[in-house]
């Protein structure tokens, strides 16, 4: 599945009026245990039972127990409704998790090609995303190098893309916000596709405002080898994301063994955020049900 299709399947674009964080309607249920990981549910998955204001949705899930949010079209929100996002989150206690940096790399807008022009466009996205970033308390925006330059040698490619993410690093160091790289699987065109790319990536540009995003979907479908892997890239490792394969839906639908992801997770101590990047097993009021107690059963373990 595509970024774009992610977004618009999930509905994280979605309209509507926005009220007042201090004039928030309350959702008549009780408040659940909060998670053992920190999951980060995004706009959509509980339209049914909290309806279509952004505003209502997090309270809700703030009910359900869930304490981050995920939003990767957040910069697509007008400033008014990114200020009303982050009122409500600090409000709850509630982290901020990634967005996406606006042409940050993706597609054929290149880092790998080196030329100034794809450079000075993720740069103005970078700056951008410092701004939205203020506005709601994110840490960590998503970067996504970009497209193969399939002119140039591998290691030429990776030297350019190591140069252009210096230059964004200098933008977000002095602002505590960490760009984090994310390898896809979503076409063999794209530059950065696996977890010892990225690690390499990393340690190059030597900053802790240039990270990994590990998203275990994409990885299982790139390389598999999940928790080896990721044991071996954790000093670069700073946000996580799930989903299950094939299909890219809730935990407990497909072949990956997130009991076991969650408990190495938890036992090494991670406590970032827990990006829940993919769509659900089943529509409506009884997906949602599903959709929590898939968390519950895996995260049930974590003890």
């Amino acid at each position: 599945m595509k970024r774009s299709d992610f977004i618009r399947n999930t509905g994280m674009l979605v309209g509507g009026s926005i009220v007042s964080a201090n004039n928030l309607p309350s959702l008549s249920r009780v408040k659940e245990k909060t998670f053992n990981l920190d999951y980060a549910p995004h706009q959509g998955m509980f339209k049914a039972s909290a309806g279509a204001n952004f505003l209502d949705e997090i309270q809700y899930m703030y009910d359900l127990g869930f304490r981050s949010i995920e939003d990767n079209g957040m910069p697509g929100r007008d400033v008014q409704e990114q200020q009303k996002i982050g009122e409500l989150l600090a409000k709850l206690g509630m982290r901020m998790g990634v967005f996406v940096v606006p042409k940050g790399g993706n597609g054929a807008n290149t880092l790998a090609a080196g030329k100034q022009e794809h450079v000075d466009i993720f740069l103005k996205g970078c700056r951008e995303s410092v701004e939205i970033a203020k506005r709601v308390n994110a840490k960590w925006v998503t970067v996504v190098p970009g497209d193969y330059e399939r002119k140039l040698p591998i290691g030429v490619q990776t030297a350019n893309v190591i140069e252009g993410l210096k230059r964004g690093a200098e933008i977000f160091e002095p602002h505590g916000i960490s760009m984090v790289l994310e390898p896809l699987s979503d076409t063999p065109n794209l530059f950065l596709r696996y977890s010892d790319q990225a690690y390499e990536i990393c340690k190059a540009v030597n900053s802790p405002s240039c990270k990994i995003l590990y998203d275990a979907y994409h990885q299982q479908k790139n390389e598999g080898n999940l928790i080896n892997l990721m044991n071996q890239c954790w000093s670069e490792i700073a946000y996580i994301q799930v989903g299950d394969n094939p299909g890219r839906k809730e935990p407990t639908t497909g072949e990956v063994n997130f009991k076991n992801i969650f408990k190495w997770l938890y036992n090494k101590g991670y406590k970032g955020v827990v990006g829940m990047e993919h769509g659900m097993s089943k529509s409506g009021k009884e997906g949602e049900q599903a959709l929590v107690n898939a968390y519950r059963e895996v995260d049930s373990f974590l003890k």
